[in-house]
């Protein structure tokens, strides 16, 4: 999991703010299903809100550590039932070197 610094996390909670959640946790709570759909936001948008549903708080808190844990995002915010996560994209492969000039 990626530490994000104050101006980071300040950085990441504005560019969210105009977001709309890309999943609804329902009432059946983190299912397989959900923590593959969350899976194929981050890798597809590395910044994503997830709603949960109606959950209460302590149940909300225990939701975002395992989104956090089984995802490896960071959690940027959490504002009542809504949570903002951030996982960065994973560098692609170095280029190949390019080839030695030939002389002719």
């Amino acid at each position: 999991m990626v530490e994000l610094s104050g101006a980071e996390r300040r950085a990441l909670r504005a560019r969210a703010h105009k977001l709309d959640p890309v999943v609804i946790i329902g009432d059946k709570g983190l299912s397989a299903q959900v923590l593959s759909e969350i899976e194929r936001a981050l890798c597809a948008h590395q910044l994503i809100k997830v709603r949960a549903g109606a959950a209460d708080r302590d149940a909300r808190a225990r939701m975002l550590a395992s989104l956090v844990e089984a995802t490896g995002a960071c959690a940027v915010q959490e504002i009542g039932k809504v949570f903002v996560l951030y996982r960065p994209a994973p560098p692609d492969e170095p280029p190949a070197a390019p080839p030695a000039p030939t002389r002719s």
